[in-house]
Parts: C-alpha cells; sequence; structure tokens
C-alpha cells in the first residue's frame, strides 16, 4: 500500500502555526515512507475564501519547503461530485429528503437546550411519507445514520475511541440549495484521492465520528485517522496572537528560518528521545505517529529563538547572504559598493555567531556598510575622555602596520597596550564602539582587518581626540 497523506487548509486567511505543523506532520508521514503528501484547498466557504489566502498559504508551504505531490486540488470545483454521492445515497435509501422548516428547527432547539441536552435533529422526516411533503419547500438532504450501537474509530494517537449512535443525528448531506455541507465534502474528496492517512489537529476530531458514517453508507474504506493534539501557549490557555499564533509569513518577516520552524514546529507534540536539534534528513528518517503525545504542546517563543540562532550559527554564509543583502540595500539607498559588499562577505560569519535572528544578523552587519558608523546611546558613555586620548594615541601604532592583517593588527595594538601600561580590555571596548558604533560585535581584531585600515583609520580619527 501506498501512504497518501493531505494537508487540507481553508483559504480565509493566513497559514497559521498549527496549520504548518499539521502540513509539517503530513509531510513527513508520507515521505519517511515514500509515499505521497497532496495539498488540497477546501475553498468550499466563498464568502471567506480569498485568492490572497490562497496565495498566503501556497506561499507559505514553499517556504517552509513542504513540498507536495500532484496538482493542487481546490474542493469547490468538485461540487458536483459531492452531490453525485449524496444523491447516490438517497437513491439506495441511506439518506433522504428532510422537509422540516426554520420554526420546526427552532422549536427542538429549544428543546433541547430546556432539557439540557445537544442540539440534535429528532428525524421527523427520516420515514415519513415524502407525500406529506409541504409544497413550495425545497427539502435538505439527510443522511440515514445508525440510531443503536455503537461507532468505534481507531485513533494512531489516541487509540480506541467510541460514541454512541444515540448521540449522532442525522447530517446534513445537501443543503435545500443543492449544495454540498463540508463533511460531505471531505469525504468525498478523501476517497477520491486515495487518502490513506488523515493526519489532523485535535480540533477536528468530533468531526471524525460523523464522517466514518459516509464511508461505511457507501462501502467505502475508511482511511487510517490520527488526531494530533492542539498548540497552546506557555502559560496553557489556548494559543492567541499574544503567544505566538501568527502567520508563517510573519516568522519569516522577524528573521526565522524555515529550518528551524520546521525544529521547532516537529517537536512541538512529537519526540525522539531527548533530542532538541532535529535537523529536517533526520526529521524524514525518524518521524512516526507512536510518539505523537497527547496532550496539548505548548508554544514557547524563546524555545524558538534559540533555536534560531542555532540554526544560524550552522547555515553557511553563501545561504545567508541572500537573506541579509537586500534590507542592507535598502537601508543604504540602492546597491552597496564593492568595498561595501566585500566587508559584509567576509563579516557574515563572525556576526552570526551571535544573531538569533536574520534581523539581527542583518543589523549586526549594519556597521560594515554605514560610511561612519553611528554611535548608539549606550555605547556613547564607553568613549569617555580618557578613551578618545587613548584611541588618539593608538592611531600612529597601528597606522604604522606594514601588512593589514587581523594577527598583525592584534599584535599592534597589545604591544601599545603593554608600552602604554594599560589593559587590553581598556583598550578594546573604546576600540570596539569607535569602529562598529556598539558594544556588541565580532572579534574587535576581526573588525579591522575586515574594515581595512583606511576606513578603520578614518573612524578612529573620528572618535579621538
Amino acid at each position: 500500500m501506498t501512504v497518501i497523506t493531505r494537508f487540507a487548509p481553508s483559504p480565509t486567511g493566513f497559514l497559521h502555526i498549527g496549520g504548518a505543523r499539521t502540513a509539517l506532520f503530513n509531510w513527513l508521514y508520507a515521505r519517511r515512507l515514500g509515499g505521497k503528501y497532496l495539498l488540497r484547498i477546501e475553498d468550499t466557504d466563498r464568502a471567506r475564501s480569498t485568492t490572497e489566502a490562497i496565495d498566503a498559504i501556497l506561499d507559505g508551504l514553499s517556504w517552509l519547503g513542504l513540498d507536495w505531490d500532484d496538482d493542487v486540488v481546490f474542493q469547490f470545483s468538485r461540487a458536483a461530485r459531492h452531490a453525485e454521492i449524496a444523491n447516490r445515497l438517497l437513491s439506495e435509501g441511506k439518506a433522504y429528503h428532510c422537509y422540516a422548516s426554520p420554526e420546526e428547527l427552532t422549536a427542538m432547539r429549544e428543546r433541547a437546550r430546556a432539557e439540557g441536552k445537544p442540539m440534535r435533529y429528532d428525524g421527523t422526516w427520516r420515514d415519513r411519507d415524502p407525500g406529506d411533503a409541504p409544497a413550495g419547500v425545497k427539502p435538505v438532504v439527510r443522511l440515514k445514520a445508525p440510531q443503536i450501537g455503537e461507532t468505534m474509530v481507531p485513533d494512531l494517537v489516541l487509540g480506541d475511541v467510541t460514541v454512541q449512535n444515540a448521540q449522532l443525528d442525522d447530517m446534513i448531506l445537501l443543503r435545500s440549495d443543492g449544495t454540498p455541507v463540508y463533511m460531505l465534502s471531505v469525504v468525498v474528496d478523501d476517497h477520491d484521492m486515495a487518502v490513506t492517512h488523515v493526519i489532523r489537529g485535535g480540533d477536528h476530531h468530533t468531526n471524525t465520528f460523523r464522517q466514518v458514517q459516509i464511508y461505511d453508507a457507501m462501502g467505502w474504506k475508511r482511511p487510517a485517522f490520527a488526531h494530533i493534539p492542539l498548540i497552546h501557549g506557555a502559560d496553557g490557555a489556548k494559543l492567541s496572537k499574544r503567544h505566538g499564533a501568527l502567520g508563517v509569513d510573519a516568522y519569516r518577516d522577524m528573521g526565522f528560518l524555515p529550518e528551524s520552524l520546521r525544529n521547532y514546529l516537529l517537536r512541538l507534540g512529537w519526540s525522539h528521545g531527548d533530542e532538541e536539534i532535529i535537523p529536517t534528513a533526520k526529521a524524514r528518517e525518524w518521524f512516526d505517529l507512536e510518539h505523537v503525545q497527547k496532550s496539548p504542546a505548548r508554544f514557547d517563543f524563546a524555545k524558538l529563538t534559540s533555536l534560531n540562532a542555532h540554526y544560524l550559527r550552522e547555515a553557511s554564509d553563501e545561504s545567508l547572504l541572500p537573506l541579509v543583502l537586500p534590507a542592507l540595500e535598502k537601508a543604504a539607498d540602492g546597491p552597496l559598493p564593492d568595498v561595501a559588499a566585500e566587508r559584509i562577505k567576509r563579516g557574515l560569519n563572525g556576526v552570526k555567531q551571535r544573531a538569533r535572528t536574520v534581523l539581527e544578523l542583518t543589523g549586526g552587519l549594519a556597521f560594515y556598510v554605514a560610511a561612519v558608523a553611528p554611535v548608539d546611546d549606550k555605547a556613547r558613555a564607553i568613549l569617555t575622555p580618557e578613551a578618545r586620548a587613548t584611541l588618539g594615541r593608538l592611531i600612529p601604532t597601528i597606522g604604522a602596520v606594514s601588512e593589514w592583517t587581523e594577527a598583525n593588527v592584534e599584535a599592534a595594538v597589545k604591544a601599545f597596550a603593554e608600552t602604554a601600561g594599560v589593559k587590553l580590555g581598556a583598550i578594546a571596548q573604546p576600540l570596539r564602539v569607535a569602529l562598529t558604533g556598539s558594544t556588541i560585535s565580532p572579534g574587535v581584531f576581526e573588525v579591522l582587518a575586515i574594515l581595512g585600515r583606511e576606513e578603520s583609520l578614518a573612524r578612529l580619527h573620528s572618535n579621538a581626540s
């Protein structure tokens, strides 16, 4: 059997973090088992589905590296097929026309509320003579669901889960205008797409009992179901924007790498021993459903940021350059001069060791581009009159370095400190501020070497006395 999974988002907004994790789990499961991972856009809510949302979903999945197999399926385009199945059930006596009026349904709802019970259709038209149908009323089509016994669904995460059929009513398949409902469309699409494993969020679990009744009525083989835990905030509350319930595009804009987000989402509800750093190649090798946890996972923005810092350090300079250059060029109002571009290439490795996001990496490289490094307020306090005077005395010493290399300028500065009888730290920090405008940077001797003699001396002159 070829394993086939699917991700089926509704295009009513961005690709949120929970949906991204669902897509990841489906993608990993299919890839590990050599199967297929399909994408279906459930755009049946025509009032809320937008082209912009579809584009955002496709863009987000592509950025995350979750490539899908075959063409994207759009659910709305298959409405005729969905209605065909409802009508087949109708012709086989497994569904029926229901003419219940809005007033009758309201009465059922109020009666259930008074009895403290959930609203269920009472089956008034289930076995009633169609000849009793009121004139001019367009009926809905309802599934003739089992009324006794129970429905059991084996779940690859939750185990066997059972519900009494008396708790389920005859669900609507076609509305009075002939359009299919979501619950029917999902089942027909999953069957026609030959989906073998439905891996989705736990919030869909109650839908499963109704959906398997359609499979059973049609005589179709049920797929395997796996309902993964929801994501909560670090405080245990339902995930919201304040916790990080944002679109995938927002994480990209905040400077997170797709590989770090994949790793973090993987660990939200799944584990492989004590492993925290799980590159995608390993995830494709290890992922299973047996180790998906049952309880909700907690989103921790600090852990994601820490993980992103790791992936930044591990990333090649060549892969990071395209991420930082556009922002640096925008700040410079145009393409970087060759000398600045070369400094960025040489300095990227040193800066990425301390950066946690691409935004921090870009900001940390900015001093290599600036004509004069602006000194921030915190750093300005380092440049005391005494420090400026020390820099002034240092300039002739390093200016005399014959071959401008990191080792040579380091030796010159250390020799100056020894001759002047001052600690190296008392020189290094003012030197760092004068060169970069900040108290935090790569090694100061690395910075001197990358800036070059002319630029380094110019910055020192502007900050010395």
